[in-house]
């Protein structure tokens, strides 16, 4: 392992890390350690140690750091300011919590990232994504685009998106942290930076400076045509529970990056629905194949094909189809998603064994 002397407090947080429900497995190269060093300084780090997943109060936390309330509640605003930890407002306490990276702290460096952690990251996902290929769970679900409510049979409430953002009074939209780094690399994403649409409570980003900006109802939905319109996959947090929904290219996500280059994406992400093409319907355009981020569409003998292991259910396909050829259909293996992002994450740790 490539590690350097006095990486102690690193190699501790480190393991820390890689005990929460997403990971953070070490390296041959030592790339993650590099990540480490690059946002957490040692004080830092020190502090992570004594904390729990968890929302807790500064004071239990400044018990186990043996230090002073006061300067351990600065010390994790601060943090926290930094995109480092998470901190809540609950029952009208501020509490702390130790965030895992991805889906976590890598998403709250989108005010501050740069071109060093953007390579950082990039040589790190590959990584990071044999580690979740090993889960039955993932943190992220796909969605159905929009109108995809209106052709498939039973969609569920949970997959209904429009019913979801309908739902929800406080919104807003964020730009993506993968579109940045993708950027920083000097890869030019042809999509809006602004993909990322979030229904919980976002005091604490928008007084802290996170790229972001409330928005109503009218607009979020509005955000969903786009999105829809552009080919982009949604993602959502895999509960039915929802807290963010994300707009994803297939240029820049690093999880649609990866599993497109597999022969068999759908056996690492899917919705609960799959696309099948009518052939009696099928002109072969060209459309559903060039909108495909899967390239799941292949060539048959009397018309276009679905290949059923590239195809993760996103929809889009179905969506801009001008002979309705598509049709969009329940899977077999569907399954119905934890209540709440807690439970995804506590299903996550027992199939690691950490629970």
């Amino acid at each position: 392992m490539a590690e350097m002397a006095g990486d102690e407090t690193y190699v501790r947080l480190r393991d820390f890390l890689d005990r929460l429900p997403g990971g953070f497995p070490s390296t041959d190269s030592g790339v993650e350690m590099r990540i480490l060093r690059k946002l957490f300084a040692p004080e830092d780090a020190e502090m992570v140690l004594c904390m729990t997943r968890h929302p807790e109060p500064a004071a239990e936390i400044a018990e186990r750091r043996g230090m002073p309330e006061a300067e351990v509640a600065e010390m994790l605003d601060s943090m926290a300011a930094r995109g480092l930890i998470g901190r809540i407002t609950e029952e009208g306490e501020v509490r702390y919590q130790a965030e895992q990276f991805a889906v976590g702290f890598y998403e709250m460096q989108m005010k501050t990232i740069d071109r060093e952690f953007a390579e950082l990251a990039e040589e790190y996902f590959p990584h990071l994504g044999v580690s979740w290929a090993r889960n039955k769970t993932g943190q992220l679900r796909i969605v159905p685009v929009a109108s995809m409510v209106d052709v498939a049979h039973e969609v569920a409430t949970y997959d209904r998106v429009r019913d979801l953002v309908k739902s929800r009074e406080n919104l807003g939209l964020f730009e993506c942290i993968c579109s940045k780094q993708q950027i920083l690399l000097g890869n030019e994403c042809r999509y809006p930076l602004e993909k990322c649409l979030v229904l919980m409570e976002m005091d604490f980003y928008l007084e802290n400076g996170f790229p972001g900006r409330r928005i109503d109802v009218e607009e979020a939905l509005s955000f969903l045509d786009r999105s829809e319109e552009l080919g982009l996959v949604l993602r959502a947090d895999n509960a039915q529970e929802v807290r963010i929904v994300c707009s994803c290219c297939s240029c820049c996500c690093p999880q649609l990056r990866l599993i497109k280059m597999l022969p068999k994406p759908a056996r690492f992400m899917h919705s609960n629905y799959r696309s099948r093409i009518d052939p009696e319907r099928c002109d072969t355009c060209g459309i559903c194949s060039d909108r495909c981020p899967m390239d799941a569409v292949v060539e048959g003998e009397e018309s276009a094909e679905i290949d059923p292991n590239r195809c993760i259910g996103c929809g889009v396909c179905v969506s801009s189809c001008p002979r309705e050829a598509i049709l969009f259909e329940p899977r077999e293996d569907a399954v119905v998603p934890p209540g709440d992002w807690e439970e995804t994450l506590e299903r996550i740790e027992v199939e690691r064994g950490l629970a």
